[in-house]
């Protein structure tokens, strides 16, 4: 499965000449020239991974830091720093704020992609080993089993409300309202379950829900699914 990239930095020559490094070492990359650029580009695609210079104009690398750690969705994203500013003092201030790895300019880009590879080595085996209440998952699929026979019952009342959900949001989401596990839905979509986890993520946050039978409850009863 191709690991997604984001690459923010505001110096092009540099921007594109890591990207097609990046690229050459099988990653998919997209970028960004500044900080806010990135923000919106967050809304709509799932990096596993952000990339960006520090010493950026209007909002530099450490307050797009906190914006990400901040933000729930975004909370366990790793992030790289790059930045030409190598002192311990300003390694320790990137830590501090809650970066993976620090990475001074000029730098090999084979160190790079040796970070890149470890961090998203590392985020997979977190993930493989997080515990799942059994009985607890077991109950929100027989509610979602119950909910889906009733059905009609509960769509035919349905006033559609109107939220902002990006057509791969939407995909999950209608699956999910299927009774479908991440591990089918990302089956079904051709991506990783890691990529499902961050959607339904996103999907819990925008429709103020927080667990699959509420999700498919509120899809239902307010007409986002069909």
């Amino acid at each position: 499965m191709t690991e997604n990239l984001l690459l923010v930095d505001d110096e092009p020559g540099l921007r594109e000449a890591v990207q097609a490094y990046l690229e050459d070492s099988g990653f998919k990359v997209v970028t960004a020239n500044n900080a806010q650029v990135a923000w919106q580009t967050l809304e709509d695609y799932a990096p596993d991974l952000v990339i960006t210079d520090v010493m950026m104009p209007q909002v530099d690398g450490y307050q797009f830091l906190k914006q990400l750690r901040e933000d729930a969705r975004f909370r366990k994203l790793p992030v790289v720093f790059l930045t030409a500013r190598g002192m311990t003092k300003d390694r320790i201030q990137g830590y501090d704020a809650g970066c993976d790895a620090y990475l001074s300019k000029p730098f090999d880009p084979d160190e790079l992609v040796s970070i890149v590879k470890n961090l998203l080595k590392r985020g997979s085996t977190d993930a493989g080993t997080e515990v799942v209440d059994i009985a607890d998952l077991a109950n929100q699929l027989a509610e979602i089993k119950a909910m889906l026979a009733k059905r009609n019952a509960l769509t035919q009342n349905a006033n559609p409300l109107k939220i902002d959900l990006t057509p791969r949001e939407q995909s999950v989401l209608d699956l999910v309202c299927q009774g479908l596990m991440n591990k089918e839905i990302a089956r079904n979509l051709s991506t990783s379950v890691r990529n499902i986890e961050k959607y339904v993520s996103r999907l819990f946050s925008k429709t103020g829900t927080n667990s699959r039978t509420e999700l498919v409850r509120f899809a239902l009863e307010n007409g986002l699914s069909s």
